[in-house]
């Protein structure tokens, strides 16, 4: 079997962005909850999906907030897309898909868990991780657990994270230390490019292995020079950007793995969905509880 893992924070902000707008007849905005489930439902009329989970952001903010202020918020963020994230996770659950609420930690980092425990499992012969967050990529494990990008059609294993970044998934948390994400909020070290820092990973791995002796960097003198004279200065800070970018896979999930199957939508999405003024997605279902 294969288990599908999908970012549900990623698919709602890109439901958000991608999907048109629309008011329930009560006057809520749910365009994006709608894209979402019309998005859930593709996955799901696909023959090889068969054990599903969805992890969502409940809050914007986690643990890593207070380990950095800069880290991302929910500041900024369209309150009509803010006000849906409680019912966009209520959607999944009447598809009646598992769904993983994170306040404490992060979507991702749920779905690092659930491919940690399950890929274990001899009855499991690959998970697909949906989404394009390149922080999924250290989770990459061969051909056994890879990323899916759904709306471009690319799918990542670990051959494919090395041609991209130039580093194995394991060395994935390490580039963000030192590039940066801005999407996260951290800004990398200074200097530390993509080019340079893949070219020093590639040889070395992890920070701690990088040489203070610039001679012994694949890369000119004078530039290896000034990185390692950025990196020092930076320490620190590039060990904390590290941690932040670095993958929980400790997330109390109590599901087991028949707990993920999918066995139907929930009789009451026809009343959900009336609700939110939309009567055509309950007619895509075919199977039902």
């Amino acid at each position: 079997m294969k288990i599908h893992l999908v970012d549900g924070t990623y698919e709602l902000f890109r439901s958000h962005f991608g999907a048109p707008p629309k008011k329930s007849p009560d006057g809520r905005e749910v365009g994006a909850t709608l894209g979402l489930m019309r998005s859930l439902l593709l996955l799901l009329n696909n023959p090889e999906v068969t054990h599903v989970a969805v992890a969502f952001d409940h809050v914007i903010e986690s643990f890593r907030n207070k380990l950095y202020a800069g880290y991302k918020t929910g500041a900024g963020v369209d309150p009509l897309l803010m006000a849906q994230f409680a019912l966009a996770e209520q959607a999944a659950k009447m598809l009646g898909l598992t769904v993983w609420s994170m306040v404490k930690f992060e979507a991702d980092d749920a779905l690092a868990t659930a491919a940690a425990r399950f890929k274990t499992d001899k009855s499991v012969k690959q998970i697909v991780l949906c989404s394009p967050d390149k922080d999924l990529t250290q989770i990459v494990d061969g051909k056994r657990v890879v990323c899916w990008d759904r709306r471009r059609e690319i799918l990542m294993d670990e051959a494919g994270v090395a041609e991209k970044f130039g580093v194995k998934p394991e060395s994935i948390p390490d580039y963000l230390g030192l590039v940066g994400d801005s999407a996260d909020g951290y800004p990398g070290i200074p200097g530390w490019g993509a080019k340079s820092t893949a070219a020093v990973l590639a040889k070395f791995k992890h920070i701690e292995a990088i040489p203070k002796d610039p001679k012994k960097l694949p890369l000119g003198l004078g530039r290896a020079t000034t990185l390692i004279e950025n990196l020092q200065n930076h320490y620190d800070d590039a060990l904390l950007f590290r941690e932040l970018s670095t993958l929980r896979r400790d997330v109390p999930l109590k599901e087991k793995l028949d707990d993920l199957k999918w066995r139907g939508a929930h009789p009451r999405l026809k009343k959900f969905c009336h609700e939110l003024g939309d009567e055509r997605i309950p007619e895509r279902i075919t199977f039902w509880r």
